[in-house]
């Protein structure tokens, strides 16, 4: 006769514990992770570079295509992803669009993990 014997798994009333620090929402992780694939890209950190370093802290989307060797249709696509994570800002000056960072994005970006 073949005994098969049940094993149950051991109980420790410590492990289920509901943390008392509230858990990320979902909305608030989405919006997290937004901003870190758009610093997650050499491209788009060179372009935040060259924005914070401009004499006016401002940038002509026609000065950033030739410190990055790419093309107007690429870089525009990287400012687009900056902007939309909320750490660009543009303005549309005639032809042209204007990139500036905005304020106290990039100190918002770095304290994202530590409010974890």
């Amino acid at each position: 006769m073949n005994s098969l014997q049940t094993l149950e798994p051991a109980v420790d009333a410590t492990c289920c514990v509901p943390s008392a620090e509230p858990a990320l929402s979902a909305e608030e992780a989405q919006q997290r992770a937004q901003v870190f694939k758009a610093l997650a890209d050499p491209s788009r950190l060179r372009l935040l570079s060259i924005v914070k370093a401009g004499e006016s802290g401002e940038a002509c989307v026609c000065d950033l295509t030739e410190p990055l060797g790419l093309g107007q249709p690429t870089v525009s696509h990287h400012l687009k992803i900056l902007v939309e994570a909320g750490l660009l800002h543009r303005e549309k000056r005639g032809t042209w669009a204007y990139y500036s960072l905005v304020p106290g994005a990039l100190e918002q970006a770095a304290g994202l993990l530590a409010t974890l």
